[in-house]
């Protein structure tokens, strides 16, 4: 590694508004503490290009596993942010183009020197809903449109599906339509703003019903268990946000033979920590900006999945 002390940056949303037995960014933080590492902590407002150079107003961080008073930070100063060995993106989203401003100045501390987690090209790239269509064989059928009369066609054709936005998270505006449904057009009306922003429409996989399935992957390699979240009684979406309950599962042959697929070309093009979700035997999402799962997997299985990342940095690095 470059360094003795790894210097780490983190440029996450505030933290003190996480829920933190179920955080994975400080799951990843907690990690770097227990491997002396140097923290430095950035919210989007705090990066910058000044001629060329990316730089960031950083904060030392000091994090604890408690669910009260679970971080400590020091003074702020200025951080040429190529001088940090790793910086892990993990703001949420909305990926909106506030967000692609964040990656070209991550990308500039990129060539200044910093690994970046994950590669801020991938992150620009792979939406999580749009970036299945690079895995046709992997997914239910799918369509992406901004036409209603596409979508009512599908629908009619198929008799019940999912349809949603491609800029949504944590289950938001997700709606299982089936044919005959007097909403459907205002649904579809809805998603696409009438014809003017691209969406997505799936066939309904059945298996919903037994979870869907969060599997994360480490430099392209699954962890062996899965998080299946499974819908509530009065709620169709399987996201723990939206009352889904979870539990942990082994990786199915299916799983596994998705992952093999999927892992390889993640690697390549400079994903070191993603997410997607199986339902049933199909993909339905590939999350690169900022997967969750990890506190839960490791309460579950005795794991220390953050750990698998680090390792996966420092052979990165070395």
């Amino acid at each position: 590694m470059p360094n003795a002390v790894l210097k780490i940056g983190v440029v996450m949303d505030p933290i003190d508004r996480i829920t933190p037995k179920k955080d994975s960014s400080l799951a990843m933080l907690l990690e770097a503490t227990r491997r002396d590492a140097e923290i430095h902590y950035f919210e989007q407002s705090d990066l910058r290009i000044l001629q060329g150079n990316a730089l960031g107003r950083s904060r030392r961080l000091e994090v604890r596993d408690t669910n009260e008073a679970w971080w400590t930070f020091g003074e702020a100063r200025d951080t040429p942010l190529g001088e940090l060995d790793v910086i892990l993106m993990r703001k949420d989203p909305p990926f909106d183009m506030e967000y692609v401003y964040s990656t070209y100045i991550l990308d500039r501390a990129r060539e200044a020197g910093a690994l970046i987690v994950n590669h801020p090209q991938a992150l620009r790239d792979m939406n999580e809903k749009a970036y299945t269509a690079w895995f046709p064989e992997c997914t239910p059928l799918t369509l992406i449109t901004r036409s209603m009369d596409d979508m009512r066609a599908f629908l009619a054709e198929h008799g019940q599906i999912v349809v949603k936005p491609l800029d949504g998270m944590g289950g938001a505006s997700i709606f299982v339509v089936k044919k005959g449904d007097n909403n459907a057009n205002v649904i579809f009306e809805t998603l696409t703003e009438r014809g003017s922003r691209f969406a997505m429409a799936q066939l309904y996989i059945p298996e919903i019903k037994l979870g869907d399935k969060r599997i994360l992957l480490i430099d392209g390699e699954p962890v062996p268990y899965a998080l299946a979240r499974i819908p509530s009684g009065d709620d169709n979406r399987g996201n723990l946000v939206m009352g889904a309950t979870g539990k942990g599962q082994d990786l199915s042959a299916k799983d596994r033979d998705i992952c093999e697929r999927v892992g390889p070309v993640l690697k390549d093009r400079g994903v070191l920590f993603a997410g997607i979700d199986v339902i049933g035997d199909y993909l339905t999402e590939v999350n690169v900006t900022s997967p969750t799962g990890i506190r839960e997997l490791d309460h579950r299985f005795d794991l220390n999945i953050a750990g698998l990342m680090f390792d996966a940095i420092e052979s990165t690095l070395a």
